[in-house]
């Protein structure tokens, strides 16, 4: 006897479409015979019809599951993730928000997007992540992972981070910031973009390293191997910082401690309906102007 597949819906229910959606979402899934579960602190604001089941929020949510459905924008995907990732499964997300770059569909493929899920025509692509931890002395203050980026900051507006990094072992440089962020690939196009960081295709194995806003000569944005160990010293003399991970995970650093980030044991799988290339989609989402002066 074949086991029911039941799939993780995880929904941006702070609007009023998005609940909408879920409900059609819900619907379809249901013809087809697919079973939905929700989490417990989503389940009270979503019409009872969205799941058959409620789990609570935790590592073990999406354990069983065939794959986590994510019905918003690239932060929805990120909670996703979350909980995806002690189970090891994949995630695919319909975009129901802004530029949605983790997403795999927009909402107005959304009958497509469920129906190639219940027919199973998906891939599941390999995404790398960062493992981290921080400790003080012999203390360890966070042990956790980041799909996107790792981002070390000061803690207050009106003081300066004074850090030293260094790769494998070996300083880098020391300098005056707001903060320091090792990204992954994936996590190139957002907030290590946005600091100023360089665009990574996903298939390359490597981790940024980008200085936010440093008083430094050099402070320039470095690429370095996902075998390597990226370290953050936190001047023992100076202001206390906050390790964050993906906007998701929070960590109070004192001074004098250090953070290690290196290449995540266990990737995030992205479920994949498309043969669509990384640049087609860098394209797409950024809306860049590929027709110029050679097509006069």
């Amino acid at each position: 006897m074949t086991a029911q597949r039941e799939i993780l819906l995880v929904v941006h229910t702070g609007r009023a479409d998005n609940r909408r959606v879920a409900e059609k979402v819900a619907s379809c899934f249901a013809a087809a015979g697919v079973r939905l579960r929700v989490v417990d602190d989503e389940a009270p604001d979503l019409d009872p019809s969205c799941y058959t089941r409620v789990v609570p929020l935790g590592p073990d949510a999406a354990v069983g599951t065939e794959l986590v459905f994510v019905l918003g924008g690239d932060g929805t995907l990120l909670r996703a993730a979350e909980l995806a990732h002690p189970a090891g499964v994949p995630v695919l997300g319909v975009n129901l928000g802004r530029v949605g770059f983790l997403a795999e569909a927009e909402s107005d493929a959304l009958e497509e997007t469920v129906r190639l899920v219940v027919e199973q025509g998906y891939l599941v692509e390999d995404r790398m992540t960062v493992d981290v931890t921080a400790r003080l002395g012999d203390e360890v203050l966070a042990d956790t992972w980041a799909l996107n980026e790792a981002s070390v900051e000061k803690s207050s507006r009106e003081r300066i981070l004074d850090v030293r990094i260094d790769v494998d072992g070996r300083p880098v440089s020391s300098f005056g910031c707001d903060g320091v962020l090792c990204a992954t690939p994936t996590g190139s196009t957002a907030y290590a973009y946005s600091a100023g960081g360089p665009i990574v295709w996903p298939d390359v194995q490597a981790m940024l390293v980008v200085p936010s806003n440093a008083h430094a000569m050099f402070a320039r944005p470095l690429a370095v191997s996902s075998r390597s160990v990226v370290g953050i010293e936190v001047d023992p003399d100076g202001q206390p910082a906050v390790l964050c991970c993906d906007g998701r995970r929070t960590f109070g650093i004192p001074p004098g401690a250090r953070i290690e980030v290196r290449g995540g044991h266990q990737p995030i799988r992205l479920a994949r309906l498309r043969d669509e290339t990384f640049t087609e989609r860098l394209v797409d989402k950024f809306d860049l102007p590929v027709h110029g002066w050679r097509s006069r």
